[in-house]
């Protein structure tokens, strides 16, 4: 059982929450949203009033997401050693506070979609399906983790029909990548847990497959992140500059693969934050240089 601690109220509940909801991994989705936001507008910016609408609905929809995860995960993770210091389980918050803060994620997601325009507004219960269902997929399919590059990889689209109100393949071609890149690296994550999710009848690639051929299935998905990502690009937006950005990128996962092998997981956290987070920031970085030389 987890350890109780004393709960926390006020300006510490609300740090204790953006560390249980892990707020920092925004930065996974969130670049390749804003790559999608400059390809999509015309100018390469769409203004102050689309990019703050459309970073508060990326925002609030992962929080909404990763707050019913902590809250339909609260007895799983009480019982794993790697989780049970989650603040649900060690008790520093409370399943009601908890319940506060997911409600009001959704209703202010909502509120940005609504804000954008008709087609956001209409598509914004099925985003919420998609991220928030996530957590209910470990329960019964071991391809979770493609459910949550899901989660992640319609971010790109979402972004661009929020300055558009309509999809081309460029932003799907562009959740694909996110999608494949996604579970890749989660598949590495839940190495950590194979032996704990056969015990409590959890399901997951490695659980399924074990830790070697999961690492293939990260590898492979991986290779098939680059294709789309490359497919993504449009020639007719994106230079010279612009072109490094796959090449980055494959350099990068290329190293993330290298550093965990089935019978050394000492380097998991470092591949799957670090690294992924310097992925998603130089792509980004990349593509914006690029429009930046370009104009």
């Amino acid at each position: 059982m987890a350890q109780i601690t004393s709960q926390v109220s006020g300006w510490k509940a609300f740090r204790v929450f953006l560390e249980m909801i892990k707020f920092e991994h925004s930065i996974f989705a969130l670049p390749y949203a804003m790559i999608a936001m400059i390809w999509a507008s015309p100018s390469g910016w769409p203004g102050w009033r689309v990019f703050l609408i459309i970073l508060l609905a990326m925002v609030t929809c992962r929080t909404a997401a990763m707050t019913f995860n902590r809250i339909a995960d609260r007895d799983i993770d009480a019982v794993n050693d790697r989780t049970k210091m989650r603040a649900i389980p060690a008790g520093l918050l409370s399943l009601r506070t908890t319940n506060l803060y997911f409600y009001a994620s959704m209703i202010l997601f909502v509120f940005a979609a609504a804000s954008l325009n008709s087609v956001t507004l209409i598509l914004s219960p099925i985003a919420l399906f998609v991220t928030i269902f996530y957590s209910k997929t470990k329960r019964f399919t071991w391809l979770c983790h493609f459910w949550l590059g899901l989660s992640l990889g319609i971010a790109p689209s979402a972004a661009w029909i929020a300055v558009t109100g309509h999809l081309t393949w460029t932003p799907i071609f562009l959740t694909m990548a996110v999608l494949f890149w996604t579970a890749g690296f989660d598949i590495i994550y839940a190495l950590q847990d194979e032996d704990f999710d056969r015990e409590n009848t959890l399901h997951s690639i490695p659980a399924k497959f074990g830790k070697v051929r999961g690492l293939t299935i990260s590898r492979i998905s991986h290779v098939l992140a680059i294709i789309f990502l490359v497919a993504a690009f449009p020639p007719a937006q994106v230079g010279g500059i612009g072109w490094i950005a796959p090449l980055f990128a494959a350099g990068m996962l290329t190293y993330e693969q290298s550093l965990v092998k089935p019978n050394d997981l000492s380097k998991v956290n470092f591949a799957f934050f670090t690294l992924n987070g310097c992925i998603s920031i130089g792509v980004f970085l990349f593509v914006l240089a690029d429009r930046l030389v370009r104009r």
